[in-house]
């Protein structure tokens, strides 16, 4: 009995070790972690900041020891909206690092995973992980993706030039954009590039000026613009110009592209007709600014701002408004050289959020197309 309740104490006593030597563990390697690769970042649970800073503390040589200590820089691309995961596997087949998973936890401790920018790197696998991380938060980054979405008016293409990876401010940006130099024979003098500014993805180096920039954007929307579609603008008595600001506004109006060229045979029968426009894009555009909703595009309107003082008013002013409300992507060129056939005069949105629209011939059916 006493030999039994001896190896009993000595397996608890044992047990007691083990357990002091666990908790000193967790408690002790991630405060490994923490010295030799930072603070671990303020999103992390707990458990993770244990996880993975044991992780970095027993695997630290993955990421402070290149792989290759007399490799060469290669090109490295990151896609937009890659995932770390996948950014990760990339580096580590193409021999840039020692370890993905390493990597990607090394990314997830210090935060740099949430700030990773799309792009072309230069990249070396004499570079250590711990390098390599921090080189993609832009710092090696030679040439950065920029977006422009179809229907963004100019203000909304330079607020999104801060997260580009580009060198320039937004200021600069619209002072570009509202004095275009090299500007095309056939946007007026003094008028800016609203409605020119080609939608797309592209891809940049870093160093690319705002002017440079209103450059490419333009000279795409020039490329777009083909001999038959100036010809059918030509048909229906539009200047390029004129075509452009109603193509705008049925960027503006259309959340689906296969509805775009009824939506334009309703604008052609209203102008035909002599009727005002009434369209509720025009006067967003004039207005402005939202601080209360924060957009560019108050919506709903009111009774109030529909009445708006301003020339881009198309419930107060026939025809079309002075110049272009948004940049319009190449569909909604193309509805207004070649619109629907229709004796439609109205349209609204449909009630079921599908983002159709409901079309009338007259206005006693347009109001019964209002939704309850």
């Amino acid at each position: 009995m006493k030999r039994r309740s001896s190896c009993l104490l000595w397996i608890i006593l044992c047990l007691g070790i083990a357990g002091l030597v666990i908790v000193a563990g967790i408690l002790f390697i991630p405060r490994i972690a923490w010295n030799a690769f930072g603070a671990p970042a303020p999103s992390l649970s707990g458990w993770q900041r244990i996880s993975y800073g044991m992780t970095l503390a027993l695997r630290a040589g993955e990421l402070t020891q290149p792989n290759n200590p007399n490799g060469r820089k290669q090109e490295f691309v990151i896609q937009p909206d890659e995932s770390v995961p996948s950014i990760a596997n990339r580096l580590e087949e193409a021999g840039l690092i020692r370890s993905a998973d390493t990597f990607r936890i090394y990314l997830l401790w210090t935060g740099l995973d949430t700030i990773i920018r799309s792009g072309t790197y230069q990249l070396s696998p004499a570079q250590s992980g711990q390098e390599i991380a921090q080189a993609l938060k832009s710092t090696t980054l030679t040439e950065v993706p920029f977006s422009v979405f179809p229907g963004w008016r100019l203000e909304e293409i330079a607020a999104s030039v801060p997260t580009s990876g580009l060198e320039f401010t937004p200021e600069e940006f619209l002072a570009a954009a509202r004095a275009p130099s090299g500007a095309p024979a056939y946007l007026p003098a003094g008028a800016s590039a609203e409605g020119f500014l080609s939608p797309g993805v592209y891809t940049v180096p870093r160093t690319t000026s705002a002017e440079q920039l209103v450059y490419l954007l333009m000279a795409n929307f020039s490329s777009r613009l083909t001999p038959d579609m100036e010809s059918k603008f030509q048909n229906h008595q539009l200047s390029i110009y004129q075509a452009v600001t109603l193509a705008s506004i049925i960027q503006r109006e259309a959340m689906v592209e296969a509805e775009m060229p009824m939506i334009a045979s309703v604008f052609y029968n209203r102008l035909a007709k002599g009727m005002l426009l009434q369209t509720d894009p025009t006067v967003q555009y004039a207005l402005g600014y939202n601080p209360t909703q924060k957009t560019w595009w108050t919506t709903p309107l009111s009774a109030s701002d529909l009445q708006v003082d301003s020339a881009y008013n198309t419930y107060l002013h026939p025809g079309l408004p002075p110049g272009p409300i948004s940049n319009p992507g190449v569909a909604a060129l193309e509805a207004v050289a070649a619109p629907a056939e229709s004796n439609y005069y109205y349209f609204q949105a449909r009630c079921d959020g599908s983002g159709l629209h409901n079309f009338a011939e007259t206005l006693e059916q347009h109001q019964q197309n209002n939704c309850p």
